[in-house]
């Protein structure tokens, strides 16, 4: 087991990671840039370091920095958390070529699944069904008005190195397909450096359900079941659950089982997200993350395991603590995302925390990173904390929730707590009845 691990991140996830490493007695290294210096996760950590100025480019993505951080500290293996360098090939490899132990999986892998075309390809091949879609990367609007007459409309214009919803247009007819084909290639080329896109067809009511994957590395891999993204905004999550409303016990296992051999298949090792669009009774493969997802906690809740703590132990060379007959689901879980934005408009709101109070009582977790007298700093993602309840059915963990919210206080700036109290009081929230396109439209009359 390793002695001490450095959290190549910040906010809410450096903090779970230091809890893990602390919980596991490991040493933990926090990294930090001059506008953290007062962060949560520097006064949690065993050891601290600065790595940079506030722009990330110049910290948290500075991949000399992270090194030199490593051989200061005399940490062995880095945990990247989620965002920044956490899917980075080029920086797993580098890591490795210093003998340090990267704590997610390998540089192929991460390679192999952040390219969407070859993601598919490869997911094609071990059978997880996939959104019918060209076969490769559309080179010119002519290849694209073709595929597209032959798949038929709508269909969505995307990034082959894309994400967060950016590379992404959708062409609902022929006649949109030139703007959604040059707009795609162009967002593309600006945020990733490459212009690349594919096409696939535009499911019209789809849901985004996740299977949660881990595998050892070494052949084995199990899944810890589904969460429902469903409700998002431009594409960002906004309110997760576990299990979704829609998928019965008899599905969940048909496809987690699809997802699990397919990942112990290709030797994958640690956390991963297979990600899919369902519709009609169907599954349809979108993308694979391979690393530590935002919203894992609800899968934590409900089947009763430390995602990070088995990251650890399985990049520590050991096995899985669990086998798949150990993963039976326990009740329900919901996670809501509250950032640090002034509503309607979810303009960013940066700013000191006058008073903060956290909710409590039985099946509440709240993960964060704030407390009363910290500021803000305005160079990062406004995530701010996520509240995570966990009841024997849904109906429990909506109602506790909702008292959740109500305990909840952060006083100082604004954030996007009064749009989740809003959403428990929408039947089709209260229902399950929603899908992809649901809050995008409610948003539209929400003030």
């Amino acid at each position: 087991m390793f002695n001490k691990i450095l959290i190549a991140n910040r906010g809410e996830i450096a903090l779970r990671v230091i809890r893990a490493c602390k919980e596991m007695g490991i040493g933990s290294v926090a990294v930090h840039s001059t506008a953290d210096a007062d962060a949560m996760h520097v006064r949690m950590a065993d050891e601290s370091i600065c790595i940079g100025p506030p722009s990330g480019t110049q910290s948290y993505l500075s991949i000399p920095n992270i090194i030199s951080a490593c051989e200061i500290t005399g940490a062995e293996a880095i945990h990247p958390g989620y965002g920044f360098l956490s899917e980075n090939a080029n920086f797993v490899q580098i890591v490795q070529d210093h003998g340090l132990t990267f704590i997610g999986p390998t540089a192929d892998h991460i390679n192999m699944m952040g390219d969407k075309i070859t993601a598919k390809d490869t997911m094609k091949k071990l059978g997880v069904p996939c959104v019918p879609g060209s076969d490769g990367g559309v080179p010119t609007l002519k290849d694209a008005r073709r595929i597209a007459d032959e798949m038929g409309y709508p269909v969505i214009v995307k990034a082959t190195a894309g994400g967060g919803g950016r590379g992404m247009k959708l062409a609902r007819t022929a006649d949109d397909l030139e703007e959604a084909f040059s707009t795609a290639r162009s967002e593309s080329k600006a945020a990733f450096g490459n212009d690349e896109v594919y096409i696939e067809k535009y499911l019209t009511l789809p849901r985004h359900i996740e299977i949660q994957v881990f595998g050892d590395g070494k052949g084995k891999a199990v899944h810890l079941g589904e969460r429902d993204c469903s409700l998002q905004r431009r594409h960002q999550k906004v309110f997760e659950e576990s299990p979704s409303p829609v998928v019965d016990a008899e599905t969940r296992a048909r496809i987690g089982k699809v997802c699990a051999d397919a990942v112990a298949n290709i030797n994958y090792a640690g956390a991963g997200t297979i990600e899919f669009l369902y519709e009609n009774g169907e599954f349809f493969f979108i993308e694979m993350n391979t690393r530590l997802q935002v919203e894992h906690p609800v899968t934590e809740a409900v089947y009763g395991v430390d995602l990070v703590r088995e990251q650890i132990r399985v990049a520590a060379g050991l096995p899985m603590s669990f086998e798949q007959d150990d993963l039976v689901p326990d009740g329900h879980a919901i996670e809501v995302r509250i950032n640090a934005e002034k509503l309607p408009e979810f303009r960013p709101s940066p700013g000191k925390i006058t008073q903060f109070h956290a909710p409590g009582g039985l099946g509440v977790r709240m993960d964060s990173h704030i407390y009363d007298g910290y500021s803000i700093p305005p160079y990062y993602d406004s995530l701010i904390a996520k509240l995570i309840v966990h009841a024997p059915d849904r109906s429990a963990a909506l109602a506790r929730l909702n008292r959740s919210l109500d305990e909840l206080v952060v006083d100082g700036i604004d954030t996007t707590t009064p749009l989740h109290r809003a959403l428990l009081e929408e039947p089709d929230i209260l229902s399950g009845d929603y899908d992809i396109h649901w809050l995008e439209k409610w948003l539209e009359t929400y003030r």
